[in-house]
């Protein structure tokens, strides 16, 4: 094999039932058309894992990739990505996720883990020095994820990076997550990929090792990451100082914050109280950051003396102010809880505000979820955190899933399930950023505000590159479908190279970007070559979905977000236009109006055989 520059070129397929392993060899060409990350990683979900398989079938692939970029110092590429039919919305499935585990995985030798198979009992796969060997995870059984990370660390003292299930994942609750990093809990939150793990009797993958691959021109590219780490250390101070939680009370003042499950338009004196600048009067003991990140927007909180990461924005906005609940300490708590369980903190706050909504209608009754659910009590949110991480009671049915509880509750439940292709919402609203419409109705995974990422550049931005000298209005729809592609194929990019999100709101183009790839891997890589790499990456993953009968008209939102106007704010009245934005993005995209790319998006794009 043709050494490769910023690859291992080696990933381990590993069959659980049978304890084996083979060794896949990474073609250059392979590298090249699909980068690494989410783009190899799509490539292998589609190559291993056949769409009919249900997403807990133990032939049903779990998939683990890094990118070019981990190892390197390029500022924010401590990060990772897993990838797998989601048990949540039954469509593709993907988790970025950040922390040391990638850092610690690349290290190992390989540049990521295809699993397949069930364990006949629990395990750990150990990934350390070019090998792969297995660990008895019996013990750790039942564990939560602090547990687990602290009992493998001292058992096996070598410095390494854990990424595992908690109790929910066990349980093979839809909601759950994989995290890493013990208590700073860097979670692998959405689409129920935890699942898939404890489906598998996986408990936990270690990682460790000395190796990292060589790099085309290390000298030049220091010089750039020096600049860039300044850069961005300057730009990021207000994200270092509060978190992403800082922009609670701006997201409110927007008309941006989901309140009362949706519906409420405003919200000020509560979101003061959960904000990210309160947090820093009292519970907030520290910051820390992800590897090679010189943002570090981790919130280390204090409770009962143990240290541990704190609440981001997402995760206060949807347990918080979706439920009405204003009590900071109460939404750390139940925080720290979702982190244990390893729960997606998105979906959890999501379902339950659904969960507080149809009690307060009366088709869920007390006697049917065994306790009252009313609106903005911590102690409830608690509670429901609980069962829902033990699948117990009514948590059996809420850690299905808005949509699914819906189904199941039936009697007109379904209006107030907030969800896209089955997964909730993030705490952003279309109806403040109408980008976001096209952006949450056209991810693959379900709604995400990170796949096209467009909202800042109708918040306050510019991105000159893309045309966007000015900052977009928000309240418009025109543009926004075009918009969304161009964003979507960037970030795709960014989940490729395995950097994160932030790097682009700080200021980093895509040629850097272009440049920072040719000098790791000596190729000569335009602007134009990677953006239609991420398009490549973005239509792969439609064609996925196709392949699951999943097309246009799955590309849609809750009538709340398309019919009811906030009432109140600086978004009161305004409802984003989604088939007009959907019109314009598949014509731009080369997709037909059924939503589909044509014979000849297929070919331009190198995806023909597909």
């Amino acid at each position: 094999m043709i050494p490769l520059y910023g690859y291992h070129g080696v990933i381990a397929l590993v069959d659980l039932a049978a304890r084996r392993v083979q060794r896949i060899e990474i073609e250059e060409d392979i590298a090249r058309k699909y980068i690494g990350g989410s783009g190899i990683g799509t490539y292998l979900l589609v190559k291993y894992g056949l769409p009919a398989m249900d997403p807990l079938d133990p032939r049903s692939p779990l998939i683990y990739m890094t990118g070019p970029f981990m190892g390197t110092g390029i500022p924010t590429s401590g990060r990772h990505q897993i990838l797998a039919r989601s048990p949540l919305t039954g469509g593709f499935g993907e988790a970025d996720c950040g922390g040391s585990f990638g850092f610690h995985l690349k290290r190992s030798g390989f540049d990521g883990l295809v699993i397949t198979g069930r364990s006949s009992s629990p395990v750990v796969v150990v990934a350390k020095d070019d090998e792969i060997s297995f660990y008895d995870g019996g013990h750790l059984w039942g564990k939560d994820t602090f547990e687990t990370e602290e009992t493998l660390s001292r058992e096996m003292p070598w410095g390494i990076g854990v990424s595992c299930i908690g109790p929910a994942g066990e349980k093979q609750v839809p909601l759950a997550g994989i995290l890493h990093d013990g208590v700073h809990a860097r979670a692998a939150g959405r689409g129920g990929l935890g699942a898939v793990m404890g489906s598998k009797n996986l408990k936990a993958i270690v990682a460790k090792g000395k190796r990292l691959p060589a790099i085309a021109d290390r000298k030049a590219l220091n010089e750039l990451i020096i600049e860039s780490n300044n850069r961005m250390k300057e730009k990021g101070a207000g994200m270092r100082l509060y978190g992403t939680a800082g922009g609670m009370e701006n997201a409110e003042k927007f008309g941006d914050l989901p309140i009362r499950n949706w519906k409420q338009g405003s919200w000020p004196e509560g979101a003061k109280a959960i904000s990210g600048q309160e947090m820093a009067k009292g519970l907030l003991t520290g910051d820390y950051g992800c590897i090679a990140c010189p943002i570090r927007c981790g919130r280390e909180v204090t409770l009962d003396g143990l240290k541990m990461g704190g609440p981001e924005y997402e995760s206060l906005a949807m347990l918080g102010s979706a439920c009405l609940v204003d009590d900071l300490e109460g939404l750390t708590r139940a925080n720290e809880l979702c982190n244990r369980y390893g729960l997606d903190t998105i979906s959890t706050g999501g379902t339950i505000a659904f969960a507080m909504e149809v009690f307060e209608k009366g088709i869920l009754t007390r006697e049917e979820a065994g306790m009252d659910i009313p609106w903005g009590d911590a102690e409830v949110v608690l509670d429901l955190v609980h069962k829902i991480g033990r699948s117990e009671g009514i948590g059996s049915v809420l850690g299905m899933g808005s949509r699914k509880a819906a189904e199941k509750f039936g009697n007109g439940a379904e209006a107030y399930a907030i969800h896209s292709k089955g997964m909730e919402l993030p705490a952003h609203d279309p109806r403040c950023f109408k980008g976001l419409a096209s952006g949450y109705a056209l991810s693959p995974r379900g709604a995400c505000h990170l796949s096209s990422f467009t909202y800042p550049w109708e918040r306050s931005a510019t991105f000159p590159e893309f045309g966007y000298d000015t900052v977009q209005d928000r309240k418009a729809d025109e543009g926004k479908g075009i918009m969304t592609a161009r964003f979507q194929d960037l970030m795709a990019v960014a989940d490729s190279l395995k950097v994160c999100k932030f790097s682009i709101s700080v200021g980093t183009r895509v040629e850097e970007y272009a440049r920072w790839l040719s000098l790791v891997t000596g190729w000569d890589v335009s602007v134009e070559e990677l953006l239609l790499t991420g398009e490549r990456v973005f239509t792969l993953k439609r064609l996925y979905n196709a392949a699951l009968g999943i097309g246009r008209e799955e590309d849609t939102l809750p009538e709340r977000i398309l019919k009811e106007p906030r009432g109140t704010g600086e978004s009161a009245d305004t409802l984003p236009d989604l088939e007009k934005q959907l019109d314009e993005y598949y014509r731009f995209r080369g997709w037909s109006r059924e939503g589909l790319p044509t014979d000849e998006t297929l070919e331009r794009l190198g995806l023909e055989r597909l």
